[in-house]
């Protein structure tokens, strides 16, 4: 719990973003040591007087009204060193602090399709992605969109028909569904088993400088993006960038040429995006893409090496089958940077890791 204070105290900490938080952490490697620290330690890791205020001034009646409301409205968060956030959502270059979040978290761990387009599509884009949406659902892909009018509710919509699992990510905080027009299919989204997710603080109202921070997020998630109609100018084509910078797939729904929102679409397609007739056309270039996303540690069972020592196994149980970053596995042990990287060197002679881009992976 006394983690959790620090993740909440930390991701309400005006102008500060995850980049610098993780700058600090590879520097105290826990929270607990981040603010269990001097003001000479924070100094001497390159913290700003202002940043220092900032930590010294934190509101914490406000930190522990966030967990009470999350406790009483059957709210979570996972924080940045928690074995179960996303994974793919942690490879991106600037993964979000805390994630708030009500409904089935366990979903955030599944094969995902993020679907987005424009909020004041045609009729006829509005059936495409309720129905490219139920199809894909169908095939056991979880949508990921947020929660906008037009494309994204369709797209949510589309799911709850197939009795599928849809995520929604939120461009405000949990107690601020928007638009309020969607709060009824904010709840359906959790009752049917899907989950609502934002990185923004409890209270945060509508912004318009976090929706493209939320769109990052809806990318980050996803194996692929699916834009159905866009203008030139729009968030689905930021979000679209946003996923090739974070090596995701494109895929855009053509249109007539004479629809202005096909014009987004057709300028994706012309950039390398993949052109899509059908869900056969997502499904089979992203089958070659699904990977086993647990990121968690696994349990060691009886199968594992017993013979070695309890910090090397506890080391161990730290990397997964997915690529796990050193300065993850420094979080999640506990331990210090050298304590770690002389237990891996030897794990990595007897063949239980192997080193790939990125970090580790279990052999």
């Amino acid at each position: 719990m006394k983690n959790h204070r620090y993740w909440l105290a930390l991701s309400r900490l005006p102008g500060i973003g995850p980049v610098t938080v993780r700058r600090w952490l590879d520097y105290f490697l826990t929270v607990d040591k981040l603010f269990s620290a001097s003001t000479t330690d924070w100094q001497t890791a390159g913290l700003t007087a202002k940043h220092i205020d900032l930590l010294k001034s934190i509101r914490w009646n406000i930190i522990d009204n966030d967990l009470v409301w999350l406790e009483k409205n059957n709210g979570q968060m996972l924080s940045l060193d928690d074995p179960d956030y996303p994974p793919l959502l942690l490879e991106i270059h600037d993964p979000p602090l805390v994630l708030y979040l009500q409904g089935d978290k366990t979903v955030l761990m599944q094969q995902q399709l993020a679907m987005v387009g424009s909020r004041h599509p045609t009729p006829f884009g509005q059936t495409l992605a309720f129905q490219f949406a139920k199809e894909l659902a169908s095939n056991g892909l979880v949508i990921t969109s947020g929660l906008a009018l037009g494309i994204d509710a369709a797209s949510h919509k589309g799911v709850l028909a197939a009795k599928g699992k849809t995520i929604a990510v939120l461009g405000t905080g949990l107690k601020t569904i928007y638009p309020r027009s969607h709060e009824k299919l904010a709840k359906d989204i959790i009752d049917e088993g899907g989950t609502i997710v934002s990185e923004f603080p409890l209270d945060m109202p509508p912004k318009a400088k976090h929706f493209p921070l939320r769109n990052r997020v809806i990318s980050g998630l996803s194996l692929g993006v699916l834009v159905v109609e866009a203008a030139i100018r729009s968030g689905s084509l930021i979000t679209a960038r946003m996923a090739l910078e974070q090596n995701r797939e494109v895929f855009a729904i053509p249109g007539s040429i004479h629809n202005p929102l096909a014009r987004g679409c057709h300028q994706l397609i012309r950039q390398g995006a993949k052109l899509v007739e059908e869900s056969k056309d997502i499904l089979d270039e992203i089958r070659p893409l699904k990977k086993e996303i647990n990121c968690a540690p696994p349990v060691l069972e009886k199968s594992e090496p017993v013979d070695l020592p309890p910090p090397v196994r506890r080391v161990l149980a730290q990397i997964g089958y997915e690529v796990t970053a050193l300065d993850v596995i420094i979080m999640r042990s506990q331990l210090t940077a050298a304590e770690v990287s002389s237990m891996l060197l030897p794990l990595e002679l007897e063949g239980y890791v192997r080193v790939v881009p990125g970090g580790y992976i279990r052999a």
